[in-house]
């Protein structure tokens, strides 16, 4: 598979920074709709995205780089090649994080509720994202063979991108971006429940995607390792629990308090 989109001569627009494109644009869209409709201002949640989207790529290329580092300490012009992979969304969603409870915090709006609002495009995103993983030929699984890819319904340009250097591997880039695929449509339904609080979608997506990244990444041939252990489990086990504290955490109280839908506690954003 040719990770090469278009070469001008002069620049080389890849297929990984086409995705990672189009995952932004897909998980901003659909969080500005959600805000439009509870009357969140326009301003606020662009330039809440604006720096998110800057630092989330910081964070997601510091975080591969800092398990990297016996590579890159050695190669370090290549710290800044990005378009060519080495994104770890974990580092994104980390930095992405601090950044909006700082900017929430400031402008004195519920945390939580702008998360739920977020966690719904960035989701999809990812979804969509993880294709430039299969155009670069990477994030994929344990050798096997074309009986058995065939045997599982992939379509064949799938299995033909997967065949690298003669053997055929797990599309484990596609395992990953149908179960966040399967795990948006869940969002969209969760957060129309009438006694959805506030938190509990945020919930949902740590859970969720945690379990998909533990079980998928047990598969995963070019794991980060962090004392031995594959540090995205690590992280994916602490997604999950902190997901079970905060929907437990959140659901105390009368079924009425804190619903996502309510919206007379959604108060002026002096921004």
């Amino acid at each position: 598979m040719n990770p090469v989109l278009f070469d001008l001569g002069f620049v080389k627009i890849y297929w990984y920074s086409v995705m990672i494109l189009l995952g932004v644009l897909a998980g901003y869209s659909i969080a500005m709709y959600e805000a439009k409709k509870f009357g969140i201002n326009k301003d606020f949640m662009f330039n809440l995205f604006f720096f998110m989207i800057i630092l989330a790529i910081i964070g997601a290329r510091l975080y591969y780089i800092a398990f990297n580092w016996s590579y890159y300490s050695s190669h370090i012009m290549e710290i800044f090649k990005i378009w060519e992979g080495g994104l770890a969304i974990h580092g994104g969603i980390i930095l992405g994080l601090l950044w909006t409870l700082i900017y929430t915090k400031k402008y004195k709006v519920s945390t939580l509720r702008i998360l739920d609002i977020i966690v719904v495009g960035l989701i999809i995103g990812q979804a969509i994202g993880r294709w430039g993983n299969f155009f670069n030929g990477e994030a994929h699984g344990p050798a096997t063979t074309l009986v058995h890819l065939q045997s599982l319904f992939i379509p064949e340009f799938i299995i033909e991108g997967m065949k690298i250097n003669g053997v055929y591997y797990h599309p484990t880039f596609l395992y990953e971006s149908l179960w966040c695929i399967v795990g948006f449509i869940l969002l969209l339904i969760i957060r129309r429940l009438p006694y959805t609080k506030v938190g509990q979608v945020t919930s949902f997506y740590l859970v969720w995607y945690g379990i998909g990244r533990f079980l998928i990444e047990s598969m995963r041939t070019d794991s980060l390792m962090f004392l031995g252990l594959k540090q995205a489990q690590i992280v994916s086990i602490l997604m999950i629990l902190a997901g079970i504290i905060l929907f437990f955490v959140r659901n105390r109280g009368s079924k009425l308090d804190n619903r996502y839908n309510d919206r007379s506690d959604i108060h002026e954003i002096r921004f």
